[in-house]
């Protein structure tokens, strides 16, 4: 039968993610599932208590479209202690269904038909269709190799009278690289005396390792004039089901970014909302992410100190890349399918990550997982 619509696709080249694809590979295999940035432990039950006892207190109808107020004011908070930056709880702080939909709100509210936004490949495979849909084009520039930093004078080359958006993502996923001292004064130069907006994906912001300092926008105030901060609870609180985020802005882009969100989800679940503004009063809930998942990165690493594969530095997130091309000139996609059915153990190919297929010969593992997982897991891997 012949489809109108199927002809009139925005994405005609988008197929399922290859998220879904691996997870259902995995799940055919009975494999365990270092694949996905979703954390298989339980989270805090405090949280869950505390979301349980809002939800008995009444708080179950449509919260304010901007967030409930506790939390726009926890958060405010939060970041003028960390960074010395003043948001408005009022005018500068949204609470969103999802950091993936502060994304989209963002994109769709800032970036016109015709416009083009620089973005960093390996990247967060979201970014490049939002930005089609739009109507304005997506400009990948390729992290420089074989260490995945910002050649910023690429980028300096790529920026054009119609670039009207750059996107970061600090730690970046899936590289688990950070941003340090010399990218941010490079990003300042070259958007210095111009409308170029920043989108600060920091949805890992306290996972950063070895003592760095996370470069958030909120921490220059030159940058964070010109930026939107996207954030996540879900990885903030092993809750990834649970889709709440939020953007920080200064007040004539959250206006527009409203506009968007508004009539999209028009409010985030409220009895979480005020679960996640109870969580944040305790400082070390948050604080203590980064020792909590280095130890668990540095369990991983050391299980496969034994192994082939030559693993690269993770300096936060929730990932570590591998390089398996020492052993196996597989494509990286070839190579995950056979890890699955041989050791049982589901991986991202880092080609999933680049809209040209770019393959480095290496996947992406995640150690959000309990520390039975993780060492089952790399005794698996170690017998490839």
């Amino acid at each position: 039968m012949h489809s109108a619509a199927s002809s009139r696709s925005k994405l005609p080249d988008v197929g399922t993610t290859i998220f879904t694809v691996i997870g259902q590979l995995a799940a055919e295999h009975d494999a365990l599932n270092l694949s996905q940035g979703a954390p298989n432990f339980a989270p805090n039950p405090q949280l869950i208590d505390d979301v349980t006892a809002a939800m008995r207190a009444g708080h179950n109808q449509y919260a304010p479209m901007a967030g409930v107020l506790a939390l726009r004011e926890a958060l405010a908070a939060k970041y003028a202690a960390l960074y010395d930056a003043h948001y408005d709880p009022a005018s500068e702080v949204t609470v969103v269904a999802s950091a993936s939909e502060g994304l989209y709100s963002a994109i769709s509210a800032l970036v016109h038909a015709g416009d083009e936004v620089i973005y960093f490949e390996p990247s967060f495979d979201s970014y490049a269709p939002i930005v089609r849909l739009q109507g304005a084009t997506p400009v990948a520039i390729q992290l420089a190799q074989p260490h995945f930093r910002v050649n910023w004078d690429e980028v300096a080359a790529a920026i054009t009278p119609r670039t009207r958006m750059i996107i970061v993502n600090t730690p970046h996923n899936p590289t688990a690289t950070v941003l340090g001292a010399k990218d941010i004064a490079r990003l300042k130069a070259l958007t210095r005396n111009t409308d170029i907006v920043i989108l600060s994906d920091e949805v890992y912001e306290h996972v950063v390792f070895d003592g760095a300092r996370h470069c958030s926008m909120a921490r220059y105030t030159e940058l964070a004039e010109r930026s939107v901060i996207v954030s996540s609870f879900g990885k903030l609180y092993h809750v990834t089901g649970w889709r709440v985020g939020y953007c920080l802005a200064p007040a004539a882009l959250m206006d527009e970014i409203r506009k968007v969100h508004q009539f999209m989800t028009f409010a985030a679940d409220t009895p979480m909302q005020h679960a996640f503004s109870a969580a944040l009063a305790d400082a070390s809930s948050y604080l203590d992410l980064g020792a909590f998942y280095q130890r668990k990165r540095d369990l991983l690493a050391h299980a496969l100190a034994g192994s082939r594969f030559e693993l690269l530095p993770s300096e936060g997130s929730f990932f570590m890349l591998a390089r398996f091309r020492a052993f196996s000139d597989e494509r990286d996609s070839d190579f995950v399918l056979r890890l699955i059915r041989d050791a049982r153990v589901a991986t991202i190919p880092l080609s999933a990550f680049y809209t040209d297929g770019t393959d480095h010969g290496v996947i992406r593992l995640s150690f959000a997982k309990d520390d039975e997982t993780l060492l089952e897991g790399a005794r698996r891997l170690c017998t490839i």
